[in-house]
């Protein structure tokens, strides 16, 4: 694992055909380090990711993945974007979409070897989706394709890897199935990027980044999710969290599908 930090940027504007979503990013995530971008939908946060991992140019400012520019080592980076449901899907079963994981690695054309089938049944199991490998995955239930794609990400093994909204449609279990895995990945030097509206993940995170078209806030959580912050960028604060944290809901969006241009 190299010692180069997984996300450098500075004055970072992200957005689209050259229209910024959100200026003034300076981020600094080492390797092994978490950082969780909490926002509403619009807010930015999958428009970032996006450009973390090459998908879509920075509009400006400066930005380095792993020591280079976005988009130059997709082996090293497993991207998870958000998982739409439905009616249509390829006739293909939960161990091919997780399989997927290793084409980085192998190419499209590549032989998949033992050890690439090893990592994807340890992936699926991890992510209890060991009992679905054969089911196709035009049968499962959102809960249950998610799980699957999160398995694709783990197979990966990549150095930084970056979901977006990888709780949406998870039950309690296998949220805590998530969160155990992300530890471990984090334990063999892998940073973690993780866009979401759960509060509780930027509390465990390393850092918290609080998005609201513009960056409301940034560093550690203990300095940033304040009551002032997270009303500015979800709206509405209600209750406390155990330890006394304030639980934040959005009062107008429950799910985040994605950024759009303004």
């Amino acid at each position: 694992m190299t010692a180069v930090a997984a996300i450098e940027a500075g004055g970072l504007a992200v957005g689209y055909d050259g229209r910024a979503v959100v200026t003034g990013l300076d981020l600094h995530l080492p390797a092994g380090g978490t950082l969780v971008v909490l926002g509403t939908n619009g807010s930015g946060k999958s428009t970032l990711v996006k450009t973390l991992v090459g998908l879509i140019p920075p509009v400006a400012g400066t930005v380095r993945v792993l020591g280079d520019a976005p988009g130059r080592h997709p082996r090293r980076v497993a991207y998870l974007g958000q998982v739409k449901v439905s009616g249509f899907a390829l006739p293909i079963r939960a161990r091919d979409v997780v399989t997927m994981g290793r084409f980085a690695e192998r190419r499209l054309l590549g032989r998949i070897t033992r050890e690439d089938r090893r990592l994807v049944d340890a992936s699926m199991e991890r992510m209890g989706a060991a009992t679905l490998a054969d089911a196709p995955v035009a049968d499962l239930s959102g809960g249950q394709r998610q799980r699957v794609h999160i398995a694709q990400a783990l197979a990966w093994r990549a150095d930084l890897i970056v979901l977006d909204e990888p709780t949406s449609g998870l039950d309690v279990a296998g949220r805590e199935l998530l969160l155990a895995a992300l530890a471990e990945e984090r334990a063999r030097g892998a940073a973690v990027v993780m866009c979401t509206h759960d509060i509780r993940d930027a509390a465990a995170a390393d850092q918290a980044l609080l998005l609201a078209g513009r960056v409301v806030a940034s560093g550690r959580p203990a300095d940033v999710l304040t009551r002032e912050a997270l009303m500015e960028t979800f709206g509405l604060v209600l209750g406390e969290l155990p330890g006394g944290g304030e639980l934040v809901m959005d009062p107008v969006h429950r799910h985040d599908h994605g950024d759009h241009a303004h």
